[in-house]
């Protein structure tokens, strides 16, 4: 049980961390068609932002295994919900502002398990289900996303491989669009859900609903789906420069084969409950689409330095779910200590936020649909001309 100004608070930060999943995960869905020139980055943002809100009322079986699926729900408290809401923006704030595609999926599910390993204890977790439903799937789903975009890239450039590069280059402009498309609607059937879940499990905590009847109240589905919604529309630049531009030199043909694969497999993990990482899924499918192509396409530093922050996330953001709970416990069982979390929460988000001005990015600064006359017909596939 819990008052209901922090009930109100919990809310809050939950959306908070809906829209900070809806700017840092942008790029998961539209990076590959602003790298390719298929669509322009605010369009691309745009429909994003429909998918998105239009996925997140799909089903609630991502939102079950969060809310039930990984902690006792009778043990946790409103305060223990608010910690790890705290770590996960934390994590997401500071990946967003070193331009890191970390998951914001994995940061939620660390900040959880972080906190009520600090409140209550390993006695609180689900073992079986962390493992199955989330470990698990994350090592898995890139591997699948990345195999079936190195054949579908393969299978892409032997289609065209007698096609000018320009005629090429429009007919996978028009299929990215679909793709691209599918992808958003399948971040939102993943992860707005996860929030719905969050939102679903303090409502529990407070004793507004019964966790041996699962449902999620249409005030939280609507809330959630708005504001990643918004926090898609707004744009995470930095994150689509790294996706886009940084771990793959990207072509049409790759952009639809890894729109594609990374969609199927969003979507058929949202099926089965498993709360996936679509950064993961999309990252592999990115890096299986330059695989496909050729060896070199790929930029590897990036992969690992990208790879390497996925491993450090769900324990990174568990250290500071763990240290929000420590410093909010530190003003007793009240309002009181989430209170203050929450004021230290801002002003490190409004540092973090000074500190990546430092190096902005912005949608013009992404926009490659120009394109010279040269390399339109240029042969798909073929390398660019030397340039002086």
């Amino acid at each position: 049980m819990g008052s209901e100004l922090l009930l109100i608070i919990v809310v809050v930060v939950a959306l908070a961390f809906d829209f900070t999943n809806g700017f840092h995960d942008t790029a998961n869905a539209m990076a590959t068609s602003i790298a390719t020139g298929a669509l322009k980055p605010r369009v691309a943002v745009a429909i994003s932002a429909m998918g998105n809100f239009a996925g997140a009322f799909v089903s609630i079986k991502v939102a079950a295994t969060i809310a039930t699926g990984i902690v006792d729900t009778k043990a946790i408290t409103l305060t223990l919900v608010f910690a790890a809401l705290i770590g996960a923006i934390a994590w997401n704030l500071i990946t967003w502002a070193l331009s890191l595609p970390s998951s914001s999926s994995h940061a939620l599910i660390g900040g959880v398990v972080g906190a009520t390993l600090a409140g209550i204890g390993g006695s609180a977790v689900k073992v079986h289900g962390l493992v199955s439903k989330v470990l698990l799937p994350a090592l898995f789903s890139p591997v699948i996303a990345g195999l079936v975009a190195i054949a579908g890239t393969y299978a892409a450039y032997k289609l065209v491989a007698r096609l000018r590069r320009g005629q090429a280059r429009r007919g996978y402009r028009l299929g990215q669009i679909g793709s691209a498309s599918l992808v958003s609607l399948a971040h939102g059937t993943n992860d707005a859900q996860k929030t719905m879940g969050v939102i679903t499990l303090a409502l529990i905590a407070h004793g507004d609903l019964n966790s041996h009847h699962f449902s999620v109240p249409v005030w939280v589905k609507l809330s959630c789906a708005l504001a990643i919604a918004l926090g898609t529309y707004i744009g995470g630049w930095r994150i689509i420069n790294t996706m886009g531009n940084r771990l793959v030199d990207i072509e049409s043909p790759q952009g639809f084969a890894a729109e594609s694969a990374g969609a199927s497999v969003i979507l058929a993990s949202s099926y089965f409950g498993y709360p996936l990482s679509t950064t993961h899924v999309v990252g592999g499918a990115v890096v299986g689409s330059g695989l496909g192509k050729r060896l070199a396409s790929v930029h590897w530093g990036k992969a690992g330095q990208m790879a390497g922050g996925w491993v450090v996330t769900i324990p990174g953001a568990a250290l500071m779910g763990a240290g929000a709970w420590e410093g909010a416990n530190l003003f007793g069982s009240g309002d009181a200590g989430p209170i203050v979390i929450g004021v230290i929460a801002i002003a490190i988000a409004a540092a973090l936020y000074v500190f990546a001005q430092r190096t902005p990015v912005r949608a013009g600064d992404l926009d490659r649909t120009h394109v010279s006359p040269e390399e339109e017909a240029r042969p798909a596939g073929a390398p660019a001309a030397a340039t002086a």
